[in-house]
């Protein structure tokens, strides 16, 4: 006999069942393929050069998304903007480099960050996440006049305090604001409630400067979850009195921009898939691609300098600060790797495994795999598996192409976000690294 609770979950399974996106659209995908082919010999060069498998990191695609994001936001924005590369997206010193050179600052999120955006040469650092460690607030006022603090919480502030008095220094700081209470997030800053409470404590504190606020939503497909907290934001600083929000110099909104393109998955990532595999785990998986579309940068700063505008202008005149990862490295880095053993028609093993990218991404997410060997836009169905010894180990289950043989090279692109940052020392050795 089933119960309420059974009843409900019935109903989620139902919803869930019901909710797919769209598909890929066709052209989206064959305008990838196309222009990744066009280019297919400056790729398989790099494979002679450097072997298989590799990470090959272009830089100049790197400086085009750096310039496209900050002009989006300089042109938009009634006040100030300032771009800090968000390092856990990407850690190769290469990456940070790039962004460096072409201006950017960089947010960090450990002291080993730290030390990889002081070795880039940054001169302009924001310190953020949970957890800071006081050898890493120490390394931090250690470089005061390079890096501001982002607090994560009351105890934070009163050990920030206590560290830079020791060394006698006052260190630029500002306090990150949980944009959601509940569930895993709350791990992150201090409730927006707690705002008045958190400057009234930092007040007598000689050796911090409270300049700024900081907060973040992830995925952002679409800038509503920015512009929401934007208001309720804008709301509890005009109830705070102008003592306390006087020194605030800056707003950072944070990172999570999704790339326009949007998010591309395999039925498996989407609501109705995960239930069905639950339901029925040994059925073989919808062969689509589904789409979550994105939304331009240049419509994003449009929505968050209106809100920024209409909601925070009014009470506090600062500049505002952005934390772009994803949005400014994925297209700049691809993965290539070579076919090793074809054992079947529709079956072949690579010589790269998930390890390079340190989790089970594309059981979840789409990409294409391009045969850059034996190139046509046609795209043919086969399972593309990594050399790990664990089934979790797949790269897609078409690639493009006339025909795929072992020693033909493949291509994934797009791979810059959230995969080198995470590789795993895994059973196989990890890819070498091209800087083009």
């Amino acid at each position: 006999m089933s119960g309420p609770s059974d009843c409900r979950l019935t109903s989620l399974a139902a919803r869930a069942l019901a909710d797919t996106p769209a598909e890929v659209p066709a052209e989206a995908i064959e305008s990838v393929v196309a222009g990744h082919l066009a280019r297919r010999e400056v790729f398989l060069d790099a494979v002679r050069r450097h072997g298989s498998p590799l990470y090959v990191i272009e830089t100049g695609v790197l400086r085009e998304r750096a310039s496209r994001f900050v002009r989006a936001f300089q042109e938009a924005m009634p006040t100030p903007v300032r771009v800090y590369y968000a390092v856990k997206s990407n850690n190769h010193p290469a990456v940070a480099g790039t962004f460096v050179d072409g201006g950017l600052g960089l947010d960090v999120s450990s002291g080993r960050e730290l030390q990889l955006a002081l070795d880039a040469g940054a001169s302009d650092i924001i310190f953020s996440g949970p957890g800071k460690t006081d050898d890493e607030l120490a390394l931090a006022v250690e470089h005061a006049g390079l890096v501001t603090v982002l607090m994560d919480s009351f105890s934070e502030l009163q050990r920030l305090e206590a560290v830079a008095s020791r060394n006698h220094a006052t260190v630029d700081a500002g306090v990150r604001l949980t944009t959601n209470p509940n569930g895993l997030w709350r791990k992150f800053g201090i409730p927006l409630p707690e705002l008045g409470r958190f400057l009234s404590a930092a007040r007598p504190c000689t050796h911090v400067r409270m300049r700024g606020l900081q907060f973040h939503t992830s995925w952002n497909l679409a800038p509503a979850a920015q512009t929401d907290f934007l208001r309720s934001l804008g709301q509890t600083l005009g109830e705070l009195p102008a003592s306390l929000t006087a020194p605030l110099r800056f707003v950072d909104i944070g990172g999570g921009y999704w790339p326009e393109q949007g998010e591309w998955l395999q039925a498996a990532g989407t609501s109705a898939g995960a239930v069905r595999h639950l339901l029925a785990p040994e059925d073989a998986p919808p062969r689509r691609r589904y789409w979550m579309p994105g939304t331009p940068i240049e419509a994003f700063a449009r929505e968050l300098a209106g809100a920024v505008r209409e909601h925070l202008l009014a009470h506090v005149k600062v500049d505002v600060h952005l934390e772009p990862g994803r949005w400014l490295c994925h297209h700049g880095m691809h993965i290539l790797m070579t076919v090793v053993d074809r054992k079947a028609d529709d079956l072949v093993i690579t010589d790269a495994g998930g390890n390079a990218v340190g989790w089970e991404r594309y059981e979840t997410d789409f990409f294409p795999v391009i045969n850059l060997t034996r190139p046509a836009m046609t795209e043919r169905a086969c399972d593309i598996h990594g050399c790990l010894c664990t089934p979790h180990d797949i790269w897609g289950y078409w690639f493009w192409g006339e025909d795929i043989q072992p020693g033909d090279v493949l291509l994934v692109p797009s791979q810059g976000a959230y995969t080198y940052s995470l590789r795993q020392d895994f059973i196989k050795p990890l890819p070498a690294v091209a800087i083009l």
